[in-house]
C-alpha cells in the first residue's frame, strides 16, 4: 500500500510540537524504516528453525495401501520418498492418491463411492510408490532464508517441502502451516 500525502499529514498532525519535513521525506523515511524491519524480520528466519523431524520417511518400493496407512499415522497430508541412501526422491500426497482413483477431490470420490455403479479401477496394493508419486521433490535446506522457501512453496501446491542436507537427504519437513504462522505470531525463528 502506497502513502499519500494526506495519509502523511494526518499522521503528522498527531506528533506533538513542530515537525519541519515535507511529506515527500517523510515517505522516503517510512519506506527506508519499513525495509530495515522486514529486513531485519526475514534474515533472522532459517527454514531448519521450524521444520518437524522424526518423519518416517516413505521407500518407492512400498505399495500404497502401506503407504496410505504411513501417512494417517504421521499426521500429515503427505510424506517424503527416500531412496536406500535416504536422498529425497520425491513425496507422495493426498492428491497422488486422489489422481490415481482418476478424481480431483475426496468429495468427488464420496460422490462416486454413493454410486451403485462404482468399482474401484485402481488397486492400492498393487501399485508401488514409485509409481504414484510426484517426482522431483521441492526442497529447501536448513539454512535455507524466507525467500527460498517462499520460492519452493510456489514452485509446488504440496503443503509440506522436505528439509534436506547438503548431499540430498532428509532432515525433517517444513509445513505450509508452520511456516505461515510463525510470521503470523510475528516470530519467524
Amino acid at each position: 500500500m502506497e502513502l499519500v500525502d494526506e495519509d502523511i499529514l494526518d499522521a503528522m498532525k498527531h506528533i506533538p510540537g513542530y515537525l519541519d519535513i515535507s511529506t515527500e521525506d517523510f515517505k522516503i523515511i517510512y519506506h527506508l524504516a519499513h525495509r530495515h524491519a522486514v529486513e531485519r524480520l526475514f534474515d533472522n528466519f532459517r527454514a531448519g528453525n521450524l521444520m518437524r523431524s522424526g518423519i518416517e520417511p516413505l521407500r518407492p518400493d512400498m505399495y500404497l495401501d502401506e503407504a496410505a496407512l504411513a501417512i494417517v499415522r504421521s499426521g500429515l497430508k503427505s510424506l517424503p520418498v527416500v531412496d536406500g541412501s535416504g536422498r529425497v526422491i520425491g513425496m507422495l500426497t493426498e492428491t497422488d492418491f486422489l489422481r490415481r482413483l482418476k478424481v480431483d477431490t475426496f468429495l468427488e470420490l464420496l460422490l462416486a463411492m454413493l454410486e451403485e455403479s462404482f468399482k474401484f479401477k485402481h488397486r492400492c496394493h498393487e501399485t508401488q510408490v514409485s509409481e504414484a508419486m510426484t517426482a522431483h521433490a521441492i526442497t529447501v535446506t536448513p539454512d535455507s532464508g524466507f525467500g527460498e522457501v517462499t520460492s519452493a512453496f510456489h514452485q509446488h501446491a504440496g503443503r509440506s517441502t522436505p528439509i534436506v542436507d547438503g548431499d540430498g537427504k532428509l532432515l525433517g519437513v517444513l509445513l505450509r502451516k508452520d511456516f505461515v504462522a510463525a510470521f503470523h505470531q510475528g516470530n519467524p525463528h
